[in-house]
């Protein structure tokens, strides 16, 4: 499709073991190069990518993230927004597994991969990283970063500088100096 400010990418999640025993079939494919998915027969979808079942957690961050972060270090703004019916695997494309990190792990080694080079090429380099993890289910606000989380109310503002985002005054928010401490 295109390289534009907003893009779009599908993943197939594999059957599920359950799925498997009670004889589901895959509905969904991906048609090889050229980002589009069929589903059925003969409806086809075309994004900027499509991953099939069997493409890793490094080689989606590689195609749909990793451009993102370098742009990001550079003082762009930037936006992963996964969308899914639950169980369609946006937590695992996220936060990964035991075996292999998501989205998430890979973005912030990057980052602060990016930030040690950014510092070794200038002395005047000064970031502050800071970190919220936020659900939106069902038109309600959940802080992923607090165990006993109470539904917040969304709020959408415009800050002094004309940025508009969500603005809850109530959120964990953690300033990070190293990828470790991200752990």
């Amino acid at each position: 499709m295109s390289e534009g400010c907003v893009r779009v990418a599908v993943r197939i999640r594999p059957l599920l073991p359950k799925e498997v025993l009670h004889d589901h079939r895959v509905c969904v494919r991906v048609v090889p190069g050229t980002g589009q998915v069929m589903v059925g027969e003969d409806r086809l979808f075309t994004f900027d990518n499509a991953f099939g079942p069997s493409v890793s957690q490094d080689e989606v961050y590689g195609s749909c993230v990793q451009s993102l972060v370098e742009r990001l270090v550079d003082g762009e703004n930037a936006t992963v927004f996964c969308y899914g019916q639950t169980g369609s695997g946006k937590t695992y494309t996220l936060g990964g597994c035991l075996f292999s990190g998501g989205i998430i792990d890979h973005a912030a080694q990057d980052l602060f991969l990016y930030l040690a080079e950014k510092r070794k090429e200038s002395d005047v380099v000064d970031v502050t990283v800071k970190v919220s993890y936020i659900e939106v289910y069902r038109e309600e606000l959940r802080d992923l970063l607090q165990l006993q989380t109470i539904h917040k109310e969304l709020h959408i503002r415009e800050d002094e500088r004309g940025n508009t985002g969500f603005f809850c005054f109530c959120f964990c928010c953690f300033c990070l100096v190293c990828y470790n401490f991200f752990l």
